[in-house]
C-alpha cells in the first residue's frame, strides 16, 4: 500500500524514520511541556531543556507557556467550563472541538489569576515563545524533510508526507486521546470522584500517559504512574536523563500515600 503512496522511495526505513520523528515529538510534550514544565515533576539542566524545547516546537502544539498555563487550568477546575478540553462535553469537544471554537472565558478568566512566575523566569521557555513560529516552521516541517532528503537520499515526497504531515497528524491525535478517551473510558483505582481514568491503549498511544487516573490524583509525581518503568517510554527517557547528570530531583508519590489514597477514594479496581 505504501509503495502504492509513496513510489519515490523506500517505504520501511522512512516509516521507520518518520517513527522516530514521532518519538522526538511525543518527548517535546509529555517529558517536556507536560512533566517538566506544566507539573516541575522533575529538574532538567539547559542542554535538556533546549533540547525538549526544540522537540517541543516539532510537536507544534502551542508554545510552552500557554501549554503549560492551560494545563495548569485544566487540572486546577477539570471538566469545568474553566477546562480548556472539558469532558463532560462530550467526546468531540475533548478530543478536537475545543480547538474549533474561542476558549470559554472562565478558561482565560482563571488562567490569568494562576501564578506562571516560574514558567516566564526560564530564558528557554521565554526564547521559545518569543520566536515560537520561526522554531514550528524550522522543527515541525523543515529539519523532518531536509534531513531524511539530505542524509538518507530519501525523496522529498516521502520525506514531507511522512516525517513531517503524516509524523504531525498522529501526534496532534495521540495527545488528544488523553484529553478525551483517558477522560471517558477505564477503571479509576485511586479516585472514583474525578473523571479521568486508567487506559492502556492511551497508554501506548501517549509513551505512558493514559495512567491519567493515577496523574490526576498525583500530578506532581514525574512518571505519571504507579507502575514506574513499566510501558512508560517517558519515564525512561526522564530516568536516563537523570543516569546521564541532565536531570535532577524527581518526585513520587510513595507506596503508602498511593495505597491509602486507593482505600480511600479507588472504585477498588486493580
Amino acid at each position: 500500500m505504501l509503495a502504492g503512496m509513496f513510489p519515490f522511495g523506500h517505504e520501511e526505513p522512512m516509516v521507520q524514520r518518520a517513527y522516530f520523528c514521532f518519538l522526538l515529538t511525543a518527548l517535546g510534550v509529555t517529558a517536556g511541556a507536560h512533566r517538566l514544565w506544566s507539573h516541575r515533576s522533575y529538574k532538567a539542566k539547559l542542554p535538556l531543556r533546549i533540547f525538549l524545547a526544540a522537540a517541543n516546537s516539532m510537536a507544534f502544539q502551542n508554545d510552552i507557556f500557554e501549554w503549560s498555563r492551560d494545563h495548569r487550568v485544566h487540572h486546577k477546575y477539570s471538566e469545568t467550563d474553566a477546562d480548556p478540553h472539558n469532558a463532560r462535553r462530550g467526546f468531540f469537544f475533548s478530543h478536537i472541538g475545543w480547538l474549533f471554537v474561542r476558549k470559554h472565558r472562565d478558561v482565560i478568566e482563571k488562567g490569568r489569576k494562576l501564578d506562571v512566575t516560574d514558567l516566564l523566569a526560564d530564558p528557554v521557555v521565554r526564547f521559545q515563545r518569543k520566536y515560537y513560529k520561526i522554531t514550528v516552521v524550522l522543527m515541525c516541517f523543515v529539519v523532518p524533510t531536509l534531513v531524511p532528503w539530505y542524509i538518507w537520499g530519501e525523496s522529498l515526497w516521502n520525506s514531507y508526507f511522512l516525517a513531517s504531515i503524516l509524523r504531525y497528524t498522529i501526534s496532534l491525535n495521540v495527545t488528544w486521546l488523553v484529553n478525551s478517551v483517558a477522560h471517558m473510558y477505564g477503571n479509576r483505582p485511586y479516585d472514583k470522584h474525578i473523571s479521568p481514568r486508567q487506559n492502556p491503549l492511551v497508554t501506548l498511544g501517549a509513551i505512558g500517559e493514559g495512567f491519567h487516573n493515577y496523574h490526576h490524583t498525583f500530578p506532581f509525581d514525574y512518571s505519571a504512574s504507579e507502575f514506574g518503568l513499566n510501558f512508560n517510554p517517558t519515564t525512561w527517557f526522564i530516568d536516563f536523563m537523570c543516569w546521564l547528570g541532565l536531570a535532577t530531583d524527581r518526585k513520587r508519590a510513595t507506596k503508602q500515600m498511593i495505597e491509602a489514597r486507593k482505600a480511600r477514594t479507588g472504585d477498588g479496581s486493580a
